[in-house]
Formats: structure tokens, C-alpha cells, sequence
């Protein structure tokens, strides 16, 4: 029986509050405008709520058709505007050097204020897709029952917010883990078709409650209990990435089916 997709989400922002859509396209890059921006610190690094918690109380909002983005911080403050560019400039972005261009405006000093240090905000460049492992990780997947495992594990009565583990896709109708079988094997999700590549592999910005940030759940702690000596491509293993093969749109509901 094929699962269904569950939820979608993206984030405009990298660390920033994720934002649940009912309908997607996925390019060969992933979702137009996931990841479109990007944070980094004072040695030109980036950065998200793996380090800075209170990212992820910053709702964000971008129209890519008219060029403005909004933030909206807790207590109701917003700043909103054009996202205009500076000149290009070195930074590091994981473990890569790039060139990127800085977001002018307010945005900067409003994230650095929030988060008590200082960032600045940058625009992705073209060329590199706004996700970790670039385009060989466009999507992402994350099975509902591989959510209740951990649940179990952790002897927790309330189900694990599916957020923490910021995932394109969630999907329904699976058995726990399921997905681990589908590294080397193409899946089929709505429209597109996705070539399974490997683990996403776990750090610490699970552990962080996604509306504040605040850390609240042992997640790496409870992962390793269980989940240390499975076959995997990266450590701590929950959930995986794809690179896309057809690209397409993608809805709730949709089926999702391993070939």
C-alpha cells in the first residue's frame, strides 16, 4: 500500500519558523524559495537554531513575486520591506565557501537584537540550493509511525512534534522507519519522482521546542538508545533526503510509493 504525504513544510529563512503548505512544486533544487535566506554570525559563518534557540520564535513571510520580506517577532514587532542586495561577499555555509549577497534593510539588526548577538542576513546564491546538502538533498522525508518510535522510546503520552525535525515531507501509512529502505531507490510523491540518497543524520536543533526554541526534549539521547548501530550514512539516523528526478507538484494527501 503506497503512504500518504502528511505535511509539508518550508522556511523561508534557514532557522527561522517553519510554515506548513497544502500544495508545493518541487524543482530539481526543492521548493521555490525554501531556504531562500540565510543567517551568519560574526566570523561570517552560518548559522540557525542549532546554536541560536530563539530563531525560531522569528515567523517569517516572503513573497518572491514582489521581492518583500516579513518578520514577525514575539510581542507582535514586525519589519517588513524590500529584500534588496549589497555587493557580493565571503561566507561560510556548511563547510562550504561561497559568495553571497547581503539583505539590506533593518532585518539584520532586528534578528541580532532578538537573539542578543550579532547576525546579518544574506540572500542564497543562485547557485546553491538553500539546503544542507545542496541539490542531492532537495526533499526530505520523514515517515508519521518513525515519529511514534520515538515517542515510545522516550516514554513521552504526547506525540513528538513533527517541526523539530524540519522535514519537506512528512508521510503517513508507513511502517517505522520504512523510509531507510528507500536510500538508493527511487519514491514517487505526488507528481515528482525523488532518488533517495541517504540518512539525514541529528543534532541538537531537535531538541529544541519548535515555537521558542527552548530545549525541552532529549532527542539525540533518546535516538541513540535505539537507532546507534543501524546501517546509515550519517549518525544519530531519523528520517531521510532525496535529490529530485522529475520535478513536480506536490499536495497533502498525495501518494507516495517506493519503486
Amino acid at each position: 500500500m503506497p503512504g500518504t504525504v502528511a505535511w509539508i513544510s518550508i522556511s523561508p529563512v534557514k532557522g527561522l519558523r517553519l510554515q506548513q503548505r497544502d500544495e508545493v512544486h518541487l524543482t530539481d533544487d526543492g521548493v521555490p524559495g525554501d531556504r531562500a535566506f540565510f543567517l551568519v554570525d560574526e566570523r561570517s559563518a552560518m548559522v540557525s537554531a542549532t546554536r541560536l534557540g530563539p530563531l525560531v520564535a522569528v515567523v517569517p513571510e516572503h513573497d518572491p513575486r514582489t521581492g518583500t520580506l516579513a518578520l514577525r517577532f514575539p510581542g507582535g514587532d514586525e519589519v517588513v520591506g524590500p529584500t534588496e542586495l549589497g555587493a557580493s561577499e565571503e561566507v561560510r555555509f556548511s563547510g562550504l565557501t561561497l559568495r553571497a549577497r547581503p539583505v539590506l534593510g533593518s532585518f539584520s539588526a532586528a534578528l541580532s537584537d532578538h537573539c542578543a548577538r550579532p547576525l546579518r542576513l544574506f540572500a542564497m546564491p543562485p547557485e546553491r540550493p538553500g539546503v544542507d546538502r545542496g541539490s542531492l538533498g532537495a526533499a526530505t522525508l520523514l515517515s508519521v509511525a518513525s515519529l511514534e518510535r520515538l515517542r515510545a522510546q522516550a516514554g513521552e503520552s504526547e506525540r513528538v512534534d513533527p517541526r523539530r525535525f524540519r522535514m519537506t515531507f512528512g508521510v503517513e501509512g508507513l511502517e517505522p522507519h520504512e523510509e531507510d529502505s528507500w536510500i538508493g531507490r527511487d519514491v514517487s510523491v505526488g507528481e515528482t519522482l525523488l532518488r533517495v540518497m541517504g540518512n539525514v543524520g541529528r543534532c541538537a536543533a531537535t531538541t529544541r521546542q519548535p515555537d521558542t526554541g527552548v530545549v525541552d526534549f532529549k532527542t539525540l539521547h533518546h535516538l541513540k538508545a535505539y537507532r546507534d548501530r543501524v546501517p546509515t550514512t550519517e549518525p544519530l539516523p531519523f528520517g531521510v533526503y532525496a535529490s529530485v528526478r522529475r520535478p513536480g507538484s506536490v499536495r497533502v494527501g498525495d501518494a507516495v510509493r517506493s519503486k
